[in-house]
């Protein structure tokens, strides 16, 4: 059984059991924390309008981080203009514990 679930302004496909990264969430490590659930898909599929009504997917914090730096630089060629910064986007890795619908 998986789920699609909305959280950050993306949608992530999950399984039970999977860890994946999502945007900053304002959680403690180790605490759990529930997502709605757009679409089921198992034997049949269930679609929300816009979420299922009943259903559930259910995490556990891991970790809060932050990713690898990327630099922005810009640059106008003949105009000495150049500005060089840094940026390291913070996540939140999440352990789905449960499918609940």
């Amino acid at each position: 059984m998986y789920a699609i679930i909305a959280t950050g302004g993306k949608q992530y496909r999950v399984s039970q059991g999977d860890v994946i990264y999502v945007e900053k969430l304002d959680n403690q490590v180790g605490d759990e924390v529930t997502f709605p659930v757009l679409m089921l898909g198992g034997d049949t599929v269930e679609v929300g309008n816009p979420v299922v009504a009943g259903a559930a997917v259910k995490g556990k914090v891991l970790q809060q981080g932050k990713g690898k730096k990327i630099i922005v630089f810009k640059y106008k060629s003949k105009k000495n203009y150049r500005r060089k910064a840094g940026h390291r986007q913070p996540f939140t890795k999440v352990e789905i514990t449960a499918i609940n619908g």
